[in-house]
């Protein structure tokens, strides 16, 4: 077995200063654009965390982040609204401009096979500074996602209730503020399925990481099947004349489309934090990445031609695409299904953010960046459960009592700013170290990298104002905290102790 890096856990919080200055000056950089030294972090070493992940549970838990309850209704939203039968021509412009992300961080993820995802990866090319923005930024990020599903799967909770006659107090219904027409104001007081799922899903990742994707495997599998049949069932009610126009927005709605869109083709990003506990990290990592992302364009896009082919355009449901085209052909029964999948869907989602959040946390506790309290591990399941605990009450709080709206808008500016690292960070590490071993290469080098920054750029460029202004903010508040504590704590800093 490789020799422990300083790096690793089972090792003290700090070596001597002596030490951490040649390591300073064998990475070319100081102050706060000091660089891990990326032969500590190339070798698969025990560094606590429990091993146990093979390929399929890897590629099942990227299928979970990424198919979500959007394949059920944001499909038929986009469709309706901006492109049409195009809407999968929007689906693969998105797929390709989030491919080209994917490549980048299956080369690192074949390089580097530590947790942590863009973090670790900005730390060891990019330095310290940018790699503790990017590790602030997933921290907020991650965790509203994991918010905003869980509001989600909500009212599709409510739905499935329905159907079995169940009427529940409207206090638990949702977030104050949040009623709808013809219900009274002040009557909901906390989204309350919310709260319980996100709690649910913090106490499965406590049972320790082998588990915890059992669980997950289980339900990506079932979610898969459910979109499969969904699919076969949709093929025999398709009518040619409803691709006609197949561009009734023209080209440009379609490319609209795919910005809207491109929010449902990530995920496998938040997989790759889970490095440490994959039993063959460089080698699993970078196929189970594009094997999740390549499973899922697929289905997107049969599912697209399904529905865009039973209903026209015109007279899609955007809420309740799938479960309103298939009762008008007269199969109401499979609305249920499609609900009890878009269920499914959610909760894996919510798996895999959850688990991105805690693993990128740990991370920065062990480099020295946050207190090494949040990181200590659990001494059996040798998982993150103090983190986990502390993610999990948080998404709670901000799924039980704010608006989906206003937790949305916080996902996804911080995504995109961490696809813009990685792929810019590929690039520099490829021609700053060629010779390094990589199991997985990102073709067409330097044009595919540069095209993920293109196209997260330009959609960072279209987003509200407001969502700019809560980044800054959020932002500046991790600046002071580095400022005041992360710099000198660092593992990397002279006179850490």
């Amino acid at each position: 077995m490789a020799a422990r890096s300083r790096f690793d856990a089972a090792r003290p919080a700090a070596g001597p200063p002596g030490e951490r200055m040649a390591t300073n000056r064998l990475t070319g950089a100081r102050g706060i654009f000091r660089r891990k030294p990326i032969e500590d972090a190339t070798e698969e070493t025990d560094t606590g965390l429990a091993r146990s992940l093979g390929l399929w549970q890897l590629t099942a838990i990227g299928i979970g982040g990424i198919i979500g309850a959007g394949i059920f209704s944001l499909a038929g939203a986009v469709a309706n609204e901006s492109a049409g039968p195009a809407v999968v021509i929007s689906f693969l412009i998105a797929g390709v401009a989030s491919a080209a992300a994917a490549f980048s961080y299956a080369e690192f993820a074949g390089l580097i096979p530590r947790s942590g995802s863009a973090y670790t990866y900005s730390y060891i090319v990019l330095g310290e500074l940018v790699a503790w923005l990017i590790g602030w930024d997933l921290l907020l990020e991650y965790s509203a996602i994991v918010s905003v599903v869980a509001i989600s799967i909500s009212g599709y909770f409510g739905y499935l209730l329905g159907q079995f006659g169940l009427e529940l107090p409207l206090w638990m219904l949702g977030a104050p503020g949040t009623e709808p027409a013809g219900v009274p104001a002040g009557s909901y007081a906390v989204d309350l399925f919310a709260v319980l799922l996100c709690l649910l899903i913090a106490f499965v990742l406590n049972l320790g990481i082998r588990s915890a994707a059992r669980f997950e495997t289980t339900l990506v599998w079932v979610k898969v099947a459910l979109v499969v049949l969904v699919i076969a069932v949709g093929v025999f009610y398709i009518d040619p004349a409803n691709y006609e126009p197949f561009f009734p927005f023209g080209f440009e709605g379609a490319v609209a489309g795919a910005g809207i869109v491109f929010f449902a083709v990530f995920g496998y990003d938040a997989m790759s934090t889970a490095a440490e506990e994959s039993t063959q990290a460089r080698k699993h990592m970078p196929r189970a990445i594009i094997y999740s992302l390549a499973v899922a364009m697929v289905l997107y896009v049969l599912a697209c031609l399904v529905l865009t082919g039973m209903v026209n355009y015109t007279q899609i449901d955007g809420e309740s695409a799938f479960a309103t085209a298939f009762a008008d052909v007269g199969i109401p029964a499979l609305g249920t299904l499609i609900a009890v999948g878009a269920v499914i869907s959610i909760l894996t989602v919510m798996f895999t953010f959850m688990l991105g959040v805690t693993r990128v946390w740990f991370s920065m506790s062990r480099d020295g960046l946050l207190p090494g309290w949040f990181g200590k591990l659990h001494p059996v399941r040798r998982v993150p459960s103090r983190i986990t605990w502390i993610v999990g009450a948080g998404s709670a709080v901000m799924a039980g009592l704010l608006p989906i709206h206003q937790v949305a808008e916080l996902t996804n500016i911080g995504i995109l700013a961490a696809f813009v690292v990685v792929c810019a960070a590929v690039v520099v590490l490829r021609y700053r170290r060629p010779e390094l071993p990589r199991t997985f290469r990102t073709p067409g080098m330097p044009v595919v990298p540069l095209v993920g920054i293109a196209f997260s750029i330009w959609l960072i460029s279209s987003l509200d104002p407001t969502t700019w202004w809560r980044f800054a903010a959020w932002f500046a508040v991790g600046l002071v905290l580095y400022a005041l504590y992360g710099y000198r704590r660092s593992r990397l800093h002279p006179g850490a102790r």
